[in-house]
């Protein structure tokens, strides 16, 4: 069996879940967020947990008991608490600033990036004297937080020889010595 499928969904205080059909709902402080799942699978909501069960132990069923287990939780956690990302600007003349919905960044290029970040991604740029400017992200869903980090850090991702780049805060980047230490 699926350990992590076996395993209930606790539902804090002031988060409702609603399964119709094929389409859980999950309501919270933060948000609100749907998924459809499988119908095969079926999915109780009672005492305060959530428990999904499986028809069989076909490989598919397996691998979807686990995956879908894992969709609500991450849904309920982002409900009730939120997700958070902070990033790092790691280079010289490296900066970032934002205003609503949209993150201009100064990578090093001939030109300043403009990204428009989805309404249910809060966005906050810092940059604070003799530091590297962070870049602060926070949303209720952990997918779409995801999709947006990747996308920012996938504008100049940290090169292993001198670290510059975009990268999480707490990252540790793996370097490289440079052609001067291989010479002798």
């Amino acid at each position: 069996m699926s350990r992590i499928g076996k395993a209930p969904i606790e539902i804090p205080a002031g988060v409702t879940v609603t399964v119709n059909g094929d389409v859980v709902t999950v309501k919270g402080p933060k948000g609100e967020l749907s998924q459809k799942i499988n119908p095969e699978l079926t999915i109780k909501v009672e005492d305060g947990h959530v428990t999904l069960t499986r028809p069989s132990d076909d490989r598919e069923h397996r691998a979807q008991h686990g995956l879908y287990r894992a969709l609500i939780h991450n849904m309920v956690v982002g409900v009730s608490q939120g997700y958070r990302k902070e990033m790092e600007l790691v280079g010289v003349g490296y900066r970032a600033t934002s205003e609503g919905q949209v993150l201009e960044l100064s990578l090093g290029f001939s030109h300043a990036i403009f990204i428009k970040l989805p309404k249910e991604v809060k966005v906050e740029a810092k940059t604070e004297r003799n530091k590297n400017p962070l870049i602060i992200l926070e949303s209720d869903d952990k997918q779409l937080l995801g999709q947006v980090c990747a996308k920012i850090r996938s504008l100049r991702k940290p090169e292993p020889y001198k670290g510059k780049g975009i990268k999480f805060v707490g990252e540790v980047i793996r370097r490289k010595s440079g052609k001067s230490a291989g010479a002798k």
